[in-house]
């Protein structure tokens, strides 16, 4: 796990160390055991370590292949790489290391572009040929690595995080609008863009070939995507609860691979339990690590925010070494100013809790098993996915979806609020954002299982792909590696084509939920259907208690809606009322103290959009001039 860095010059001057140096510099906790840089000519290629596995000098980066042709700069782990080994050496490819990155070096020499699909695991890299003078960039299918580029300044620049890319000298630090409309309607971006203008995430599931034409531009090539669908043979449950009890424990055993110590994350959820039970079965004494929350001020629902009790008695019965942290109102204010810079625009839901998770996790160990991916690749939302079994067509589909996906506030509330740049977003349709999301895909929609398959996709794609991002900034800011055991490869191919009535009860029950409200949505949908992943929940219980496969889904969030308007209101007034804050550059003051007013007086919860609004205002003071 570490940090890539680099840029090709096309305006013919030479590269310059100190400008890599820079970049390098600029995500140097991503990989605190090591740096490299390697310059030839107009080309800069940089690195930042964080060693797992070959812990040797031997397996630093960037790396040059054996006969000097190629150079590489990797982030990431392929949990495939010693079946790929022993391929490229029968072929005859030699290996001096025992590290992945010489497996993805010699792959990506020997097959080119046709290795990328071919790997199993997270990663993100930048790949020169010095013969062709030609650069390849890729990203693992889900997007669990990030890994962004620029053609502005007179080079091509690409970067694990934008900051290394905005440390170019002479870079322009700018607000791309239309990317704020986007995330203040979706609480997320769908497209390839960030919120510092001119700056590109390469989409997952994608790799980039770039034209050394005069115009540095890069051509994306799309190598996999999601394809929920149903079976055309008949449904034998039994028969897929065995292969998904196969699948889980591989992917789990499959991502043990290490030669540093790995721990767990462990809530009191079926997934992060299920990773742990049975990673502890495989490793003697798993670490594992929990974040609680301070409920002294909370209220109502949020007073079963905290998970510790259940995620103690799941440590007993595994054995772990557990260790746990307690979240209070302070913890959450001061972790703004880190978290905005490590996390350079946000994304889904408050992200605080996962900060400190990732704190904690770091002192004891260097990677670490997240739960991710179980809810969207196993129908974990039910009550998002249930209004598209009402659709007839994939219009109103997309009508009913959108209109749901408008996390923050309502589109008359947005267009208040961005009254002051109208004209620089009046060309910009948030519902076409939304439906492109589909494009290239296969929109025939006939039954409610292909209404539902459309919803499984859709937050695969853009949902998920947040946390990903979110889960990789974070925990790399302690230096940890966080690893997704439910994105293996094989157990997403079974996921993808699981039937949803094994996922799902009842397809045609609607509950009409308030996303601000985390745990009203599980009182009125769980507890009266018992539904959501039914398969996993009916393979996981093998090793966690019914209890626990059971329980009302709980998302990691903590009583920040008491907290805004309680322990925390003056912390919110002096960082959003302040006569000089920058969000009112190109927001409406009064729309903002509308809407901001609503939740502090108790008449709306607004949760999601009060931390929208401290993270984007900590955001304008750190990332602009």
């Amino acid at each position: 796990m570490c940090g890539v860095v680099g840029f090709v010059r096309h305006d013919g001057n030479r590269a310059s160390a100190e400008d890599l140096k820079a970049m390098v510099d600029a995500v140097a906790h991503r990989g605190p055991d090591g740096e490299g840089c390697w310059i030839e000519e107009n080309v800069a290629i940089g690195h930042r370590r964080l060693a797992i596995i070959d812990l040797s000098p031997a397996a630093a980066q960037p790396m040059l292949s054996a006969d000097g042709r190629h150079v590489l700069s990797y982030n990431g782990e392929l949990y495939n790489f010693k079946e790929l080994r022993r391929e490229l050496e029968g072929a005859g490819w030699s290996f001096r290391t025992r590290s992945d990155s010489e497996v993805v070096l010699n792959a990506l020499a020997a097959w080119g572009a046709d290795a990328i699909p071919r790997f199993n695991g997270m990663f993100a890299f930048a790949f020169w040929d010095r013969r062709l003078h030609t650069l390849l960039v890729g990203r693992d299918r889900y997007g669990i690595k990030p890994l962004y580029y620029s053609s502005r300044g007179g080079a091509f620049s690409f970067a694990s995080e934008h900051k290394a890319i905005l440390a170019l000298p002479g870079f322009p630090r700018e607000l791309d609008k239309p990317a704020v409309l986007e995330y203040f309607t979706f609480q997320n971006l769908f497209t390839d863009r960030t919120l510092c203008k001119g700056v590109h995430i390469l989409p997952a599931g994608h790799y980039g070939e770039l034209a050394l034409d005069g115009t540095a531009q890069l051509r994306l090539t799309r190598y996999w995507d999601f394809r929920f669908r149903e079976p055309t043979a008949p449904v034998d449950g039994a028969a897929y609860r065995e292969e998904l009890d196969r699948l889980f424990r591989q992917a789990v055993g499959r991502q043990l691979v290490s030669d540093v110590e790995i721990g767990s994350y462990l809530s009191g959820g079926i997934d992060s339990g299920a990773i742990t039970a049975v990673a502890a079965r495989n490793r003697a004494e798993l670490k594992s690590f929990t974040c609680g929350f301070d409920l002294s001020s909370a209220s109502g629902i949020e007073l079963a925010f905290d998970e510790r009790a259940s995620a103690e008695a799941m440590s007993a019965r595994f054995k772990t070494e557990h260790y746990e942290m307690v979240l209070k109102a302070g913890d959450m204010e001061r972790a703004v100013p880190r978290l905005v810079w490590h996390l350079e625009e946000p994304r889904v839901g408050q992200s605080y809790p996962n900060f400190y998770a990732a704190k904690l996790a770091s002192r004891f160990v260097k990677v670490v098993l997240s739960g991710n991916g179980g809810d969207e690749l196993f129908g974990g939302y039910p009550w998002r996915y249930y209004r598209s079994a009402e659709s007839d067509s994939f219009e109103h589909f997309i009508d009913q979806y959108y209109l749901f996906w408008q996390r923050l506030v309502s589109n008359s509330d947005l267009q208040r609020l961005f009254a002051p740049i109208s004209a620089d977003l009046k060309d910009v349709w948030t519902r076409d954002i939304f439906r492109e999301v589909f494009a290239d895909h296969e929109n025939t929609l006939e039954t409610p299982a292909d209404f539902i398959n459309h919803s499984l996709y859709f937050e695969a794609k853009t949902f998920l792909h947040g946390l990903l991002v979110m889960e990789d900034k974070l925990s790399m800011a302690h230096g940890l590696e966080a690893r997704v055991p439910f994105l293996d490869n094989d157990l997403v191919d079974f996921a993808v084509a699981c039937p949803v009535g094994l996922k799902l009860n009842n397809l045609r029950t609607v509950a009409r939920l308030n996303e601000n409200e985390p745990g009203i949505k599980t009182e009125l949908y769980f507890r009266q259907s018992r539904d959501g992943k039914r398969i996993l929940r009916d393979v996981l219980r093998r090793y966690v208690s019914d209890e626990v496969t059971e329980r009302v889904k709980q998302g990691f969030s903590g009583p920040d809606a008491s907290w805004f308007k309680g322990e925390s209101i003056d912390y919110v007034r002096n960082r959003l009322l302040k006569p000089n804050a920058r969000i009112y550059d190109i927001m409406d003051r009064e729309a903002v103290s509308r809407l901001l007013g609503e939740h502090l007086s108790g008449a709306r919860n607004r949760r999601l959009f009060v931390w929208s609004l401290l993270c984007f205002e900590q955001w304008c003071d750190t990332f602009l001039p």
